[in-house]
């Protein structure tokens, strides 16, 4: 019986060498730790102060690591022995897979106690990944009865797991509508890493990474349904809905595989996934460089953090040499984030490219919309400390919070008007507030925010951002929230009107019954009541929030003088750590009312000490109101018409206010101190088909579009911005013949004829 035995596990034996032999083996180490990167590293070391160091932490975190006997520890030990040949560092490993494989299972209770049961979650899928990283780093060092023992093990305890529930048939349980962010590329590619690793001893997992590198543009280009409503995956502008760290974590699992498999399986083909190419720019616009660690957006489940440097550095292996990966990762502190690519961690050690050649500053724009999936910034620069807004109205859903229209702004190196934040999910704080529209900067109405259904089942409807425009000194972004707001109210626009150091803040709002509106400011600094303001400080930075439409804020802390006026409360929170408490500011317009335009004032400080404040003055005129600012000899006029709204049926909303008529939704002039207004040259026109003053046509177009008309920066040209329609066509009346012409950042050739500007913008 025991020669039949032997024999029985001989024969299988004999089968599998036959099939190895007919087929080329995988050469070993193949996947991200190659003897090519190995050699690169070992030169770079010699000329590169840093990377020697790095090398040397690297040692040393390895020397602790390899007393112990953790899987988790398996990506230390790899790398230094390739890099040192020690063979302590062999055995520990060999010792780890040996003991790893004798588990029953790597699978979560939690997980396998769902219906269908769920063998594979990121837990599993991590171990696969340093398990696959071991194997083939010590591949060589194995005999062969070590090697097809580990494989089987890792075969049945983590490949057939992963690649089982999350691609392949007949055992697939999940598609991309149900679990198609971050949690199916960590477990599939995971497991694809883990299937390359294994191809010589486990013949039918090269078919496996095969069905992988077929399947993986799918998830990119994942273009969301109807019946689930789940939205697409990836902005056509670059980027993902579910925020910055679950964008770079999706990602960056996807590309491991992808590096992967070029490493492993050279000459064979790689399908194209052309939302590869802006990924780079995406995490450029939604960072914020400061002085000291580089923060960027937390919309989300994010924290400020949080980078992508990871997610450059595999392009950038990858083909990607852009400079401005460079840039970015130049940006970075060293450990400033839990799953970072660092120089003292293996990955980083390996694909941080040589950053002494990173340039000042990234050759990008300085605003971006990413109209799909509702993210906008704008800066004054991409130096560091500058200022950057960053709003958001889009998809409410698992990471993606309810902060439909909500805004961080960031000055002078901090952000001074924060997001609430994020905490651990299973704390009653997330649920509760952190995930909730109190934790954002956005209005309430009857004390509530989005629906706390969409938490679970989405947006329905979802918010959308548009008609973002950059003309330096003026930036505008609207701001659509009905849809995620549409139980209470049926008109929710943010307008984002930036002019010179001011951001104002421009509400219309209205509800289906009336009822008590308020707005949420979430100070990222010390926050004091001063008078009609709110001035927030942090360090150096600071800005004042006024409050200029409906009401003033009450300029007495005795609120009960002042019945008609905002008033104000300051509302304790759990801090974002959890361990201690954090407040926001809530203004309250008083009364009950269904129908609300607010104009809210951010007017950016210079420091704290900074007296040199723009003077506002409330104008009201026969349906409409405004302000006049007036600051170091400039004067602009903002006007709102109040008929624009949507009020009325046909949108004929045309309105006489200081010798203006126009029937656009809002409009600036800006001018010289002492001058004609009817001489301005900078103009900025939301949603208008006409702006004529004394028979004179300043501006004309048979559709509503958004303008930004603005001098060149010698004067004798002209700068303009248009949006509104695909096709446009307007004419400029009050103008003399510029001698030259940008339209929409394009040169333009002059049309000009009995005086009158003629512009054609196909889009």
């Amino acid at each position: 019986m025991k020669g039949i035995r032997i024999m029985t596990i001989a024969l299988p034996l004999l089968m599998l060498a036959a099939v190895l032999h007919a087929q080329a083996p995988v050469k070993h180490p193949s996947l991200l730790y190659t003897a090519e990167r190995i050699e690169e590293v070992k030169l770079r070391m010699k000329d590169d102060p840093t990377m020697a160091t790095a090398w040397k932490e690297l040692k040393r975190t390895a020397d602790v690591k390899v007393k112990d006997r953790k899987i988790a520890d398996l990506d230390y030990l790899s790398l230094v022995y390739l890099m040192t040949g020690e063979k302590v560092y062999v055995e520990r490993i060999k010792e780890i897979l040996l003991d790893a494989i004798q588990a029953e299972a790597w699978s979560s209770t939690e997980m396998l106690a769902r219906k269908p049961a769920w063998r594979a979650d990121l837990g599993l899928s991590h171990k696969a990944y340093l398990t696959a990283i071991a194997y083939d780093a010590v591949y060589n060092d194995l005999s062969a009865s070590e090697r097809i023992q580990i494989a089987q093990g890792l075969k049945r305890i983590a490949l057939e797991p992963s690649l089982g529930d999350w691609l392949l048939e007949p055992t697939r349980i999940h598609s991309l509508n149900s679990m198609g962010h971050n949690w199916w590329t960590s477990c599939a590619c995971m497991g694809g890493i883990l299937a390359l690793s294994l191809q010589n001893e486990v013949p039918e997992a090269r078919s496996m990474a095969e069905a992988l590198n077929e399947a993986l543009p799918d998830w990119f280009s994942f273009a969301g349904d109807v019946l689930q409503n789940k939205p697409k995956s990836f902005d056509a502008a670059g980027g993902m809905y579910e925020s910055l760290n679950y964008a770079n974590f999706g990602i960056q699992e996807a590309l491991q595989f992808r590096l992967a498999w070029k490493n492993a399986m050279p000459g064979q083909p790689m399908p194209e996934i052309p939302e590869l190419k802006p990924l780079a720019e995406y995490f450029m616009h939604v960072c914020y460089p400061r002085t000291g660690m580089l923060y960027n957006l937390n919309f989300g489940d994010s924290h400020k953090n949080v980078c992508a440097e990871s997610t450059l550095m595999l392009l950038y292996a990858l083909g990607e040499k852009d400079d401005n990966i460079i840039w970015y990762i130049n940006q970075v502190e060293q450990g400033q984030h839990r799953d970072g690519y660092f120089l003292n961690r293996p990955m980083g050690f390996l694909y941080t490219p040589d950053l002494r050649k990173a340039p000042a500053e990234p050759k990008i724009g300085k605003s971006q919309l990413f109209a799909d999936f509702g993210w906008a910034t704008m800066r004054t620069s991409w130096q560091k400390d500058a200022t950057m807004l960053a709003v958001k109205s889009g998809h409410t859903w698992n990471h993606s919070h309810a902060d439909a229209s909500s805004f961080i702004l960031y000055h002078k190196g901090v952000d001074i008007l924060k997001d609430g934040g994020n905490c651990w999910y299973p704390n009653p704080a997330y649920r509760n507030y952190f995930f909730q529209s109190e934790a954002h900067n956005v209005v309430l109405f009857n004390g509530r925010g989005q629906s706390r259904y969409q938490q679970y089942h989405g947006s329905m409807l979802d918010g959308r951002l548009h008609h973002l425009m950059d003309g330096g000194n003026c930036r505008y972004v609207l701001a659509d929230a009905t849809g995620p707001y549409a139980d209470q109210f049926h008109r929710y626009f943010r307008h984002f009107l930036w002019l010179d150091n001011v951001i104002y803040v421009i509400d219309d709002l209205g509800t289906h019954e009336a009822g008590e509106f308020q707005w949420l400011w979430h100070p990222g600094g010390e926050a004091r009541k001063r008078g009609f303001d709110l001035t927030v400080t942090n360090g150096e930075s600071s800005v004042v929030v006024r409050p200029l439409y409906p009401r003033l804020l009450a300029n007495s802390d005795f609120v009960h003088d002042y019945p008609d006026d905002l008033w104000w409360e300051v509302v304790e929170t759990p801090s974002e750590d959890l361990k201690g408490t954090d407040s926001y500011y809530s203004f309250h317009l008083p009364g009950k009312t269904d129908r609300v335009k607010a104009v809210n004032a951010i007017i950016l400080k210079e420091n704290p000490d900074d007296k040199d404040l723009p003077e506002m003055e409330r104008r009201e005129g026969k349906d409409w109101i405004g302000l006049r600012i007036r600051h170091q000899g400039k004067v602009t006029d903002l006007y709102i018409n109040q008929l624009a709204d949507g009020r009325l049926m046909h949108s004929n909303s045309w309105i006489e206010a200081d010798g203006w008529s126009t029937d656009a939704y809002m409009w600036t002039v800006t001018y010289d101190e002492g001058t004609n207004p009817a001489d301005a040259r900078n103009l900025f026109l939301c949603y208008g088909s006409a702006l004529r003053r004394d028979g004179q046509s300043y501006f004309s177009s048979l559709s509503k579009l958004f303008v930004m008309c603005q001098p060149s920066a010698d004067g004798s040209g002209l700068v303009l911005q248009m949006d509104g329609q695909p096709q446009m066509r307007a004419s400029f009346g009050h103008l003399q013949k510029p001698a030259s012409l940008e339209v929409n950042g394009k040169r333009e050739a002059v049309n000009y004829s009995n005086q009158c500007l003629k512009i054609v913008v196909n889009r």
